[in-house]
Parts: C-alpha cells; sequence; structure tokens
C-alpha cells in the first residue's frame, strides 16, 4: 500500500473514532431516554447516594447543577473501555420519595464495554438506599 492509501485509510479512521464520541451534551440531550426508578428517599439523599455511586464506580469530578436538578460525570479509560460520560437526575416525588434517572453512554460508540452502565448504577444506588434508610452513613468505598 503506498503512502498516500495509508494517509488517507488513518484519516478514514480517525473521522469515524472522532464522529462516534460521546460527550456530555450528548448525556443531557438523552435524559428522556434514561432508566428511571422511583426510591423512597428524600431528594437530598438521593441526590449524596447518586454521588457517593458514581464515586464508588470511578468517576473522575462531578459536575453538579444542584439547582437545575441534575449532575454529569466521566470515567476514564480502562483495560476494556475507553470510558463513559454519566449523568443523573434528581426529581423530587413527594417529600419521602424522589425518582432518579440516569443515563450512560460510552465515550466510543465502537466499545464493546462500558465503565458502568444504568443497571449497575441503579443497583448500587439500591444498596446506598438500604444503607441510609437504616440510618448508616454512605461508605467511601463501595458496599460488597
Amino acid at each position: 500500500m503506498g503512502k498516500s492509501k495509508w494517509q488517507m485509510l488513518m484519516m478514514l479512521l480517525i473521522i469515524v473514532l472522532i464522529s462516534g464520541c460521546a460527550t456530555m451534551g450528548d448525556v443531557v440531550v438523552s435524559k428522556d431516554s434514561g432508566t428511571s426508578i422511583v426510591y423512597p428517599v428524600t431528594a437530598d439523599q438521593a441526590w449524596d447516594i447518586a454521588k457517593a455511586v458514581f464515586r464508588w464506580e470511578g468517576a473522575d469530578a462531578i459536575e453538579e447543577h444542584r439547582k437545575d436538578g441534575y449532575m454529569l460525570t466521566s470515567s476514564g479509560m480502562n483495560m476494556v473501555s475507553m470510558g463513559a460520560v454519566m449523568g443523573a437526575w434528581i426529581d423530587l416525588i413527594d417529600k419521602d420519595r424522589t425518582k432518579v434517572t440516569v443515563v450512560t453512554k460510552r465515550r466510543l460508540s465502537m466499545n464493546i464495554a462500558t465503565t458502568l452502565t444504568e443497571t449497575s448504577f441503579h443497583k448500587r444506588f439500591a444498596q446506598a438506599v438500604d444503607i441510609v434508610n437504616v440510618g448508616k452513613s454512605l461508605p467511601v468505598k463501595a458496599p460488597e
């Protein structure tokens, strides 16, 4: 293969990779397609639990938009994934119930795996609700 064909192939590969990258903006516009569950916790408890779950699962810095009811974060790459971008929305149903919606997107759409799925987020969230509802503090590290 000639040098120019090789360069053209590499350029095409780069374009494909770049065009398939998810951003925080993609997460925000995907809220309606996220997974929602109503939990028996206050909005403040749900907010703290969502942050804890993201931290337990290795998220980077959490960008909090408290007045708008959502937070965004990401995770870096590991051995199986180029990372993910994620968001959680906290919507008060009543004083003791809160709807939590989560969206996770692979940074690179061609990745087979992601660092955190919506299902695994809600699994961890439910564990944290159980901890909080018996009057314990959330641990720094994820529970077993």
